[in-house]
């Protein structure tokens, strides 16, 4: 923890705190998906104690229908500075000019992985027929309603010819961490990207599914059309880009950016 604070005070000498000098401190309202949210938890209060500037973190699925969506909450007429959610819903509303286009950053990206309970086996899922076959031996399966499940209820488990048969016993989980869902014993496996499963106690992460069958989903910022600070907004997002969010966004699971496979 000592060597990511430093290398974010680093950062901050080099060009962040410039920007913050000129200015008074702000408050950020930021509307954050789970996606990145262990990097962001790690990297925002060196962000604060840098710069001066306060953070104020709501949370929501990037997608879906429940109220706290990020989308709805925009579309709603509620205010914030930066959004964080995965790439190609931001874009949605890019051109919906809730969000500013030429300020999108892309952040880290995460694969998907499954969970068990802790201490359950852990299936084999190494190959894709291994895969195909733990879907179709597991009494329930767990998926989110945010970009990964969007992917594997309505492309992946088509593809792999097992959605007529699970289609009875995998449901949709709004607006909760899938791992929280397995960790209760309500769904005997469960899927998420892995930096969303990790930051929770009774569930292990069994792996990345196949690689063949991964999909890239960046998370990516931008500040919304709302912003009342942009120029804060702006500040934030630089730190979160730069080097220095490296080590946090590596512990959580995610790569960033610019190391997309």
């Amino acid at each position: 923890m000592r060597a990511i604070t430093a290398a974010s005070h680093l950062l901050v000498a080099a060009g962040v705190l410039a920007l913050a000098a000129n200015a008074s401190a702000a408050e950020i309202k930021v509307f954050i998906s789970g996606g990145f949210s262990a990097a962001y938890d790690t990297l925002v209060p060196a962000f604060e104690r840098a710069t001066g500037h306060k953070v104020v973190t709501e949370r929501g699925p990037s997608m879906g229908e429940t109220p706290q969506a990020i989308p709805n909450r925009l579309a709603r007429g509620e205010s914030a500075d930066v959004v964080i959610m995965v790439g190609y819903a931001l874009d949605k509303l890019i051109k919906k000019d809730l969000v500013v286009a030429n300020s999108r950053a892309d952040l880290a990206w995460s694969p998907i992985a499954m969970a068990v309970k802790s201490g359950a086996p852990k299936p084999d899922i190494s190959t894709v027929d291994a895969f195909r076959r733990a879907l179709l031996a597991a009494k329930s399966i767990a998926y989110s309603d945010s970009a990964s499940g969007e992917y594997l209820s309505t492309t992946l488990f088509r593809r792999i010819c097992v959605y007529d048969e699970i289609k009875d016993k995998a449901r949709k989980i709004p607006a909760e961490p899938v791992a929280k869902v397995v960790a209760r014993g309500e769904a005997e496996i469960g899927f998420q990207p892995v930096s969303e499963l990790r930051p929770y106690k009774g569930a292990d992460i069994v792996g990345p599914i196949p690689d063949e069958l991964q999909i890239v989903n960046v998370f990516a910022a931008g500040i919304a059309r709302s912003a009342k600070q942009p120029e804060a907004a702006k500040s934030l997002i630089a730190f979160l880009v730069s080097p220095a969010a490296k080590p946090a966004i590596k512990a959580s699971g995610m790569l960033f950016a610019d190391e997309k496979r």
